[in-house]
Formats: C-alpha cells, sequence, structure tokens
C-alpha cells in the first residue's frame, strides 16, 4: 500500500484564459439559454471541461435542456441542491460568478472553443508526456513502449476526449468544510484558528461541533415532529496525518469545555466534602452502636437493632454527588465508559488521537465490546454491572465523540469485527481534509483577540447554562422546519434506492437526517444562547445544517473507500483489473455491457449485483457511458454500453489502482 492512501493524483496548472473560458461557456447559458444546442455541439463530450465543478455544471445544464426543462440560475440551483452536489460546485454564488465573467453571452461558441482547444492540448500533452516517460525507462519493453504509442496516436486522432482517471479509493477534490454555517462566532474563531495553525478549517469546524456537542448532547434534545425525537449528541471523527497540529487545534477549540469542567469541580469541592463527612460521621455511629452491642450482650437487643437501623438508614440516605464531568480521557475501554456514564449519563470522549478507536477495535479482548458506543449515541436504556454503588442503570445516556486520528486508525477501525454490521461505522461523521505540509505560511496571524474573547465567553456560556439544567429540555421545530426535514427525508430516501448514490452506505446514509436535526439543534442553540434558546428552530437553521450534512456526506464516501467497507469499491477493482487483462487475441476491450462484467467473475451472479461497481467506474472516469438512441418504441430499454479509457490498455495503466 502507498503512503497517499487516498491515491489523489494532483491537478496540472491550467492556464487562466481557459479556466475564464469554461466559466463564459456556463455564463453563456445561463444568460442565454438558446445557445446550449449551439455550444454544446462544439464542446461534446462534457469531459473537455478542465474543473471538475466546470463539468458536473455542464453536464446538469445538458440534462434540464434535454428534458425540455427551462435554464436559469435559480432552477440550476434548485436541481444541483436536489442532486447533492451544489456545495461541491462552490454554492449558488459560484454560478453568478460564472455570470459575471462572461462580457456577453453571444460569444458562447466562441468561449467553447476556447474549452475544446484547450482539452485537446491537455490530451497531446499527457499522452506526450506519458510516452516520453515510457521511452526513457531503460527497462520497459520496446514492444509494449511501441504499443502503447500507436494506441495514444489512435486515440488522438479519434478526436475524443479522456481525462486522467480517478485511481479507486479517491473521490478526487472533497469539499471544504462549509464554515460559513456555523454561527458567526463560531465560524469566525474557526477561520482564524485555521489561519493561524495553518490547519485545514475542516478539523477546527469539526472540533467546535464536538465542543458544542459536549454542552448540549443529553441534556436538550429536539422534537421534529410528535413522536420523533433526537439527542443532541454528535459522533465526530476529522483525520489528519501526523505533524497536522492536531494538538494545537485541539487545544484551541476545546478550551472552554476544560475550563468550565475545572470550574464546576472546584465549585462542588465543599458540597462534596460536607456529603463525605456527613456519610462518614454517620458511618462512625453505625460502627459506635455495632461495637456497643458487641461489648454488653446484657442490652436490649430489640432496643439495640432499631437504634442501629435507623442510624444506618441516615447514612445511606447521605448521598455523596460525584466530583463533575464533562468529559473522559486516557486508556478509556468500553467498561469505564459504561461506568462513567452510569455516575454522569453525560460525557465527551475528546482526544486529538485515535486511542479511543483502539479500545473500540479490541485492543484489550479479543472480542469487541461495542454496545455502549451504540447504546450512548441512541439514547438507549444502559444496563450496567453495578461495579460500584455510584453505578446506576441509566436511562437516556449521552456520548459525545471528537477525536483527529491518523487515516490508518479508520481502517483498524472498519476492520474490527461488528464495527459495520452493528452499525457503530454509521454513527460518525467523518471528516477528511487535505493536508497542508509543505505549503504553510511560516509566519501567520494571531487569533484576534475579541475573535477568541466571544468564542470563549459564548461556549462558556452555553457550557454553564445547559450543565445547570435539572432534567433535559426539549425543542421543537416550528411547522416550515418540519416541512424542510421532510423535504430532506424524500430526497434522500431516493439515493438510498439501489441505482442511487448513497446505495452502499445505506447503514450511514439511513441515519442522515437525525443527524441533520442533531446540528441544527446545536446550530439553534449557539445562535440563541445569548436569548431565548428553548424557542423552536427555524427552518432556516434546518438547511445551514443540511448543507454541513452534505459535506460530511462527500467526505464518508472517501471514508467509507478507504476502509475498504464499501463493497462496490472491491467490485470495482475486480472489474479494472478484469478489464486491464487482455482477451485471448491479445486485444483489450474498448465497449462493455453490464452482462459482459456480470460474465467476468464468479462474485457476480446478475446484472443489479454489478451495477454498483460500474457506476463507481464510470463516476472515476474509467467508463463512460453511451446513452442509446430512443427508439420511439414502447417495451424494455436498450442496455447501457460502457466505453473504457484507453488507458487501461496501456502497460502503464496496471499501476493505476495500486
Amino acid at each position: 500500500m502507498t503512503e497517499n492512501p487516498l491515491n489523489v493524483i494532483p491537478f496540472r496548472p491550467e492556464p487562466t484564459e481557459v479556466l475564464a473560458a469554461e466559466q463564459a461557456v456556463i455564463g453563456a447559458a445561463l444568460l442565454d439559454p438558446t445557445r446550449i444546442p449551439a455550444i454544446a455541439e462544439i464542446l461534446g463530450d462534457p469531459g473537455v471541461f478542465y474543473r471538475p465543478a466546470h463539468e458536473a455544471i455542464w453536464r446538469t445544464i445538458t440534462r434540464m435542456r434535454a428534458a425540455g426543462h427551462p435554464v436559469d440560475p435559480l432552477l440550476l440551483t434548485d436541481v444541483l441542491h436536489a442532486q447533492g452536489d451544489l456545495n461541491k460546485v462552490g454554492g449558488p454564488g459560484y454560478l453568478h460568478t460564472c455570470i459575471a465573467a462572461t462580457p456577453t453571452a453571444a460569444n458562447g461558441e466562441y468561449y467553447a472553443d476556447l474549452v475544446r482547444a484547450g482539452a485537446e492540448r491537455r490530451r497531446i500533452n499527457i499522452a506526450t508526456s506519458r510516452l516520453a516517460h515510457m521511452a526513457g525507462d531503460q527497462q520497459a519493453d520496446l514492444s509494449d513502449v511501441r504499443t502503447a504509442a500507436l494506441a495514444a496516436l489512435a486515440d488522438l486522432a479519434s478526436g475524443e476526449t479522456w481525462l486522467d482517471p480517478v485511481p479507486l479509493g479517491s473521490h478526487g477534490a472533497l469539499p471544504t468544510f462549509p464554515v460559513h454555517a456555523l454561527p458567526d462566532w463560531v465560524g469566525a474563531y474557526v477561520d482564524a484558528v485555521a489561519e493561524f495553525t495553518q490547519t485545514p478549517p475542516d478539523m477546527a469546524a469539526t472540533m467546535a461541533l464536538a465542543a458544542l456537542s459536549t454542552a448540549a448532547g443529553g441534556r436538550v434534545n429536539v422534537e421534529i415532529r410528535p413522536g420523533w425525537r433526537e439527542q443532541s449528541n454528535l459522533y465526530l471523527v476529522c483525520a489528519m496525518p501526523p505533524a497536522s497540529r492536531k494538538s494545537d487545534v485541539f487545544a484551541f477549540m476545546t478550551g472552554p469545555v476544560y475550563r468550565v469542567e475545572d470550574e464546576l469541580q472546584a465549585g462542588a469541592k465543599m458540597a462534596i466534602i460536607e456529603a463525605q463527612t456527613a456519610k462518614e460521621t454517620a458511618l462512625a455511629e453505625v460502627e459506635a452502636l455495632m461495637n456497643k452491642a458487641r461489648k454488653n450482650p446484657d442490652l436490649d437487643r430489640a432496643h439495640l437493632v432499631a437504634e442501629i437501623t435507623a442510624a444506618r438508614m441516615v447514612a445511606d440516605d447521605i448521598t455523596v454527588p460525584p466530583t463533575p464531568r464533562l468529559t473522559m480521557s486516557g486508556d478509556l475501554t468500553p467498561e469505564t465508559v459504561t461506568h462513567h456514564l452510569g455516575v454522569h449519563r453525560c460525557l465527551a470522549a475528546l482526544s486529538p488521537e485515535g486511542d479511543l478507536f483502539d479500545s473500540i477495535a479490541g485492543r484489550y479482548s479479543s472480542k469487541p465490546n461495542l454496545g455502549v458506543f451504540l447504546q450512548a449515541h441512541k439514547g438507549e436504556r444502559l444496563q450496567t454491572d453495578r461495579i460500584t454503588r455510584e453505578q446506576p442503570t441509566v436511562d437516556k445516556p449521552a456520548l459525545t465523540i471528537g477525536v483527529t486520528p491518523q487515516p490508518a486508525v479508520l481502517q483498524e477501525l472498519g476492520a474490527a469485527p461488528g464495527a459495520r454490521d452493528r452499525g457503530l461505522l454509521a454513527r460518525f461523521l467523518y471528516s477528511l481534509p487535505p493536508s497542508n505540509l509543505g505549503y504553510r505560511k511560516i509566519r501567520t496571524t494571531p487569533v484576534p483577540a475579541p475573535v477568541a474573547t466571544t468564542y470563549d465567553v459564548r461556549l462558556t456560556a452555553l457550557l454553564h447554562t445547559l450543565t445547570a439544567l435539572d432534567e433535559p429540555v426539549t425543542v421543537t421545530m416550528t411547522e416550515a422546519a418540519d416541512l424542510a426535514v421532510e423535504r430532506l427525508q424524500e430526497r434522500f430516501e431516493v439515493q438510498l434506492r439501489p441505482d442511487e448514490p448513497l446505495a452502499h452506505i445505506k447503514d450511514w446514509a439511513g441515519k442522515l437526517v437525525g443527524h441533520i436535526a442533531r446540528i441544527a439543534t446545536l446550530l439553534h442553540l449557539a445562535d440563541h444562547i445569548a436569548g431565548d434558546w428553548r424557542a423552536p428552530v427555524e427552518p432556516a437553521t434546518v438547511d445551514r445544517a443540511a448543507e454541513i450534512a452534505e459535506y460530511f456526506t462527500a467526505h464518508t464516501l472517501a471514508v467509507f473507500d478507504l476502509i475498504a467497507a464499501d463493497p462496490a469499491t472491491d467490485d470495482a477493482h475486480a472489474l479494472l483489473q478484469w478489464l486491464q487483462r487482455p482477451r485471448k487475441d491479445g486485444t483489450h476491450r474498448t465497449h462493455i455491457k453490464a452482462h459482459d462484467a456480470v460474465a467476468s467473475s464468479r462474485r457476480f451472479k446478475k446484472v443489479a449485483d454489478v451495477e454498483p461497481a460500474l457506476q463507481l467506474l464510470e463516476q472515476h472516469g474509467w467508463l463512460r457511458t453511451d446513452q442509446p438512441p430512443a427508439s420511439g418504441q414502447r417495451g424494455r430499454p436498450q442496455a447501457l454500453t460502457y466505453r473504457v479509457h484507453p488507458v487501461v490498455s496501456t502497460p502503464t495503466g496496471s499501476d493505476a489502482t495500486t
């Protein structure tokens, strides 16, 4: 396995005028949709675009046009949002950026020519660079070099545009955390910490959500509609490589949590000592009466038993409160987590490392004990073994997890028996930002004092306010917010179908709307901590939470690839290896259908089994769909034909999946 687990291919720089032309093509189509057919004819395949965001926008525009739907910025924004692509392409503001970059829609065809020419030059550069590298390799077989050169020339002569495919296990450039969706005082601090530490804002934003969850988890619940309630605790993980300044970011974002914990412990110290003293005094009185009974057997036994019983009842009625805790740390085992939750009910396991995952994966036992982590996310009744008198059975436990492990730790967690099958992986929200090591600024701007103070004061107020609650509080959603959640349910339900993007992480995606409700609750509390935080959650807050959830969805797909938890990835690897093997006559397949892929391996029994892997290969650029022409007749549609990327048949193509 290589050191880069995601096998991300860096983008080559592209002339500014080509990128500007791509924006102008989109802008011309939005300003004057009647030009879309002429522009599309010049561009040909959407793969001519250099920026993946531009290709995604253009594909959507042409699909809307082909379906007879009007095309304008607002409608395009709605369609991109429904597809889950809006955040990936830069948000609604980027469409207006493209329009602003277009001098006039009348020159749309001219801009399309520039885009097409840029793609042609890239094709030539890629082909010649690859061949030059092969020719310079003295160990390469000359016949292989000659075959690759002829194939490359044939590809160039065909005029068909293919960009380098993205290796399996990678989802290309993942979106950056939408910091603007956070409350202003949180987002400002996230940006400042990210700039000062020269780290991706994703890490600070993830730990900010963990801090909010520490304050609210188990203490404030949300009722979306009658009969449906969610807790507000989250399981969050932001995976970063070593030397990524995880500890620094962790300290910035969680500092107020630990300070408030110290304050709560200091404030409770006197009451704890008084209760301990009172209990010890009462127990001493019981012991004195017992000694009296032992030394004086002639005393009235009935009276003495009654006196000792009364004294023992007084002692038992004195409860020594536990030392307040908000967090757990150290070598946590499932047993210690169970014990602490039994005592405190609401706790957070926060760490800049992944030690907790080692425990979950079974470091201390041959069989991982996942029960407490499953129950404490949902708030299910936690039955303990009463290790001590302080550990009762607890209703509605709430555990928050906020950790920043190395990516390899996620792979170990994915390999833990039962982690996927029992739903543990489905309970986490994942972030996998790129490392910027080697590109960091040396001298950076310190976090502005007003920004740091505001974060500290408001998070402290939130912690004190919510930890002081005697009983959990339930906030509701407005009717409009409930309808917003319902629309999200409808949208994501479709994406769980066998041929849809989230079909292979149904366990995770099935909990996504619940996670959105939890995130919305945290945003609502942070927005209103200085006011009426018990007011109902508004639809705009749900929309912000949904945008954050879109970010986590994109990163979760990449993480599930990384930990090999997505079965479609293994199937796609098997198909790609089959395509790379020549047939008996020495030629390679240039076109395939789904039934060909089924016949390629015993792992596939029917077309439905192989379709997810074909879609994954298409998304990564290894295959391209030829849509069959409409026959105008009723009946079963023709089977799709997939064109195979030419690089698959070259000797260097065999290295693509390592």
